[in-house]
This record gives structure tokens, sequence and C-alpha cells, in this order.
């Protein structure tokens, strides 16, 4: 199944990867593996908060998002070598916030999303050129589903409203839609950690 790969190409520090693929065959290994970290991520973060929500409803959830989101990126990062985590344009964790080229990124991923063009997972993967080596980063696009708006929505329970502001006092993650962009799973591969390529 092909999925679109969206370039980045910014200024000279960037390389462009992927302008041409038409088949997964083309695609480096290293690409493939961020592929399947970022939905690793997601699947087990889906599981806890389904489960989390069921069990103590949707005050429960904001505490698998701070401790254990944290925790599943950081024992997927130990065991890739990348860092593995998540990004947003607007973030309730600071923690998460992007940087100026990911910022870019989600950006297009969100006017993408917006014009109702997407037929499936948008996805970027790119290189950049800095001292001491290449770096390899992938974002998967994250839309805004059901799940998501029990604490990302237009309007949000009190007692979960409550919860929130005194967990994320700086939270700017509310207010989406269903199939908006809530924001990106991130995989960077720091030039001495990248997986071997085809």
């Amino acid at each position: 199944m092909n999925r679109p790969i969206a370039v980045l190409l910014m200024g000279v520090s960037l390389c462009p990867l992927l302008a041409n693929a038409a088949e997964e065959a083309m695609w480096p290994e290293w690409v493939e593996k961020s592929r399947e970290l970022s939905m690793q991520l997601g699947k087990e973060l889906k599981a806890e908060l389904g489960a989390a929500i069921e069990k103590g409803g949707p005050v429960a959830a904001i505490d698998v998002c701070r401790t254990r989101a944290p925790a599943i990126a950081a024992r997927l990062s130990g065991e890739s070598g990348a860092a593995v985590g998540r990004t947003a344009l607007k973030v309730r964790n600071a923690a998460n916030a992007p940087d100026e080229v990911q910022r870019a990124v989600l950006e297009q991923f969100a006017g993408d999303m917006a014009s109702g063009r997407v037929e499936g997972p948008l996805e970027a993967a790119f290189e950049i050129k800095r001292e001491g080596g290449i770096e390899r980063h992938y974002l998967r696009a994250i839309p805004t589903e059901a799940l998501c708006l029990t604490c990302h929505g237009e309007t949000l329970a009190p007692e979960l409203a409550a919860a929130i502001a005194r967990e994320y006092p700086g939270d700017q993650a509310t207010g989406f839609k269903l199939g908006e962009l809530r924001g990106a799973f991130r995989v960077v591969w720091p030039a001495a950690s990248e997986p071997a390529t085809h």
C-alpha cells in the first residue's frame, strides 16, 4: 500500500528525500523503522487512554498522557536509538513543543488536512545537515479522532477542564474538531544512532 510522504525543502540545510518515491521498496529502512515506531507509540497510547477513560473517566486520561505517554516514548527511544515522541502546533505539555522545522511541517500538514485532499496518512521524512553528520527526521500526522475530543475538543466537562488547568496551566491544546490536525508523532535519528539504510 502506497502512503504519501511529504518532503520538506527549506533552505540549504535540508536534503530532499523520497521526492519521487512511489513504492515502499524505494523507501530507506530508517523511514520504515520510523513509521513502525510512530505507529507503536500511537497504538500503545490509544489503548492506555481508552482503558483509563473506561475505568476512571476522562480525568483518568490526563495521568496517562502526563506519565504513560512519556514513558512509552522513552522506552521506544531506548530500544531504537532514535528520539521518539509527539509534537503539535498547540501543545498541552511544553516539552512537546516543535522546533522551527517541525513547526513548518505541522503547518503543512494542517493545510493539507484542511484542504480535504488527504487520502492517506500524512508523513514527512527529511534529513538535516548538522555539524558531525546528518540527522534523519520523520513526522506522522495525528488526526483528531473522537477519543481525542474528550480532552482536546471545543467543550470539556467542568471537572476535566479544572484537572487540565491544574496539571497544565499553560495548556493550548483544546478547541479541536474531528478530523483536524491534532499533532504528529516524531522520530529523530541522530547521526550516530541512525539505522542502516538500503
